[in-house]
């Protein structure tokens, strides 16, 4: 070891040239690179598979779901992961109990695919709590709208799961826009120089709201930025879910083992707009999207599936019914009004309140109790 650290040999950092692919868009198998296959990547099993495909169905049911629920307006915001669905929903199902998420404000469909109730999901969005499910429960972090801010979360608490001597890994989740950011290459620096067990997974849709991938990076792929904090890193077909799943895997495989952090970068697209409030025909072509259709990754998996005799048109329709069936239960729900307590933007803020919290408290509740008589006497 040298007097600066562990000396390292370079090419073992780097991402394979081309994104891993085990599926062409078609839903025909495919050979991996020579790259690839010399990492040990494997084929998931057809009942993996079989999972990641029922989560995607579901997934994708439940975000267009949210989608309608945003302009019947129960929902002040709603940012689709359509299209992202593989990179939503493989890593997530590849976790362990122990382990800890963090999502961004566009992993909504990926808290479904963890088993948290999708009202919970979406009180965010809707405004009337901070996080609508518990994070120690679910070891599931709050949705993170900063950018990047999550990477740095994630790199203490695989610190802290590493100083505890569990077997545990925390996946975070990024955009391509936010490695750009300050706070994500602070995480990888951290979590590199700790050897903490976190994996960074970067969905790159090529985008960070308008701005295209080239205005942002001269990097040959996002994943090449590994190498400058001693990371491993991998370059994936994001579309491509047996892939995804094959390669986080490996990540949390090599997390786990001691090896430190992993970097993955994975090529989607998100094929609705930004937001509800952005106009994507502004900054991207309809052939763009056009052909980012063609590379459907539910469409994908479900051709090989089926291909494989492992899938059959009576099965599909029978996830299709309860996707349906969920969000059915979503909608009905979320068309309840809500019961919020003004009070109740001030918990959770600090551990012990501060003065001016304390003061900011007093003056809500006051006037709160002001205006209960004025409501109370046109009730009547």
């Amino acid at each position: 070891m040298s007097e600066t650290g562990p000396l390292t040999d370079p090419g073992a950092l780097l991402p394979c040239p081309q994104p891993v692919r085990f599926l062409d868009p078609d839903g025909t198998r495919v050979d991996p690179s020579p790259e690839a296959a010399g990492r040990g990547y494997a084929m998931p099993s057809t009942d993996d598979l079989l999972a990641v495909w029922r989560g995607m169905v579901i997934g994708r049911r439940f975000d267009a779901q949210a989608t309608a629920l945003t302009k019947q307006g129960r929902l002040a915001v709603y940012p689709s992961a359509h299209g992202q669905d593989a990179c939503q929903v493989a890593p997530v199902l590849a976790l362990e109990e122990a382990d800890w998420f963090f999502p961004t404000y566009r992993d909504s469909m990926a808290l479904v695919t963890r088993g948290i109730d999708p009202v919970e999901v979406l009180t965010l969005l809707r405004g009337d709590w901070h996080c609508g499910y518990d994070p120690v429960s679910t070891r599931t972090a709050p949705q993170c709208t900063p950018l990047a801010t999550q990477a740095v979360h994630a790199a203490g608490a695989a610190d802290g799961l590493r100083r505890k001597g569990t077997d545990g890994v925390a996946l975070c989740f990024v955009g391509d826009g936010a490695t750009s950011e300050g706070d994500f290459h602070e995480g990888l620096n951290f979590a590199a120089v700790f050897n903490a067990p976190v994996v960074y997974l970067v969905q790159n849709n090529g985008y960070a709201i308008s701005v295209p991938l080239a205005k942002q990076t001269k990097a040959p792929a996002l994943s090449y930025k590994g190498i400058g904090y001693g990371v491993r890193a991998e370059q994936v077909d994001g579309n491509d879910p047996a892939a995804v799943l094959a390669v986080t895997r490996a990540a949390y495989q090599h997390a786990r083992s001691g090896k430190g952090p992993f970097l993955i970068e994975a090529h989607t697209y998100r094929m609705e707009a930004h937001t509800n409030a952005d106009d994507a025909t502004r900054y991207r072509t309809p052939d763009e999207v056009d052909a980012w259709t063609g590379r459907d990754p539910i469409v994908r998996l479900q051709a090989y599936l089926v291909g494989q005799g492992a899938l059959d048109e009576a099965r599909i329709e029978e996830v299709r019914a309860e996707a349906d069936e969920l969000a059915g239960d979503l909608r009905t729900r979320m068309n309840a009004e809500p019961k919020v307590d003004p009070m109740e933007l001030f918990e959770h803020v600090y551990a012990v309140p501060t003065p001016q919290l304390r003061e900011q408290a007093a003056m809500l509740a006051a006037e709160h109790e002001a205006s209960r008589p004025e409501t109370e006497e046109v009730a009547r």
